[in-house]
């Protein structure tokens, strides 16, 4: 069990050659015991497999809590030292309703975007063959405003935000742009008009 980096009721079934009611005890004594985390219902990891892969498990939790999903808005823009506020959360897009999750691994909090604007991030390898889907600077800055609540005004909205535009190149505003025309967006296209002003 400690080589999974998740296991689900099926696996737990397999592992403890347990079924039904006989699985649900030793399932809740292993969770007592805390000898299992739960993550969510269903779910769970090994304390041994969280404590040797803390510093990547939870970037790989929050892809497989709530599928298909990746690791965007403030948490890849706090990685990326394009906000300066810490931030305590996982933040993540995905394409069903919006969620929160709250385990022993931390929060995790999930919004939604439309399947076409669903694109933008890559994947590392994770425990050999597990991957973990992280946006790249660009496209969390994209998702970051686009689901950010402007009011009529963006310009100073968006210098309030306080954004490190130093570690934004040409480069990512020419991939900010790209989303922008994907979403065909009035807002985004303004929103790279302004951004374009802080290069």
């Amino acid at each position: 069990m400690e080589q999974k980096p998740h296991l689900t009721k099926q696996d737990l079934s397999l592992l403890l050659e347990k079924n039904g009611r006989n699985l649900d005890k030793k399932v809740s004594l292993m969770l007592k015991k805390g000898e299992l985390l739960p993550l969510k219902r269903g779910l769970y990891a090994t304390p041994e497999f969280v404590h040797y892969h803390q510093e990547n498990v939870g970037d790989y939790i929050a892809n497989i809590l709530y599928y298909p999903s990746y690791l965007s808005l403030e948490y890849v823009l706090n990685k990326e030292n394009l906000l300066p506020e810490a931030v305590y959360s996982y933040t993540s897009i995905c394409l069903k309703p919006p969620r929160t999750f709250s385990n022993s691994l931390g929060v995790f909090i999930y919004q939604n975007i439309k399947q076409k604007l669903f694109c933008g991030f890559d994947q590392t390898s994770f425990f050999g063959t597990y991957k973990i889907k992280v946006a790249s600077k660009a496209k969390a800055l994209f998702d970051y405003f686009y689901l950010y609540p402007f009011g009529s005004s963006f310009e100073p909205e968006i210098g309030d935000l306080r954004i490190n535009w130093g570690n934004f190149n040409q480069r990512d505003y020419r991939e900010f742009l790209k989303y922008a025309k994907l979403s065909n967006s009035k807002k985004m296209f303004a929103i790279s008009d302004i951004i374009k002003q802080y290069l």
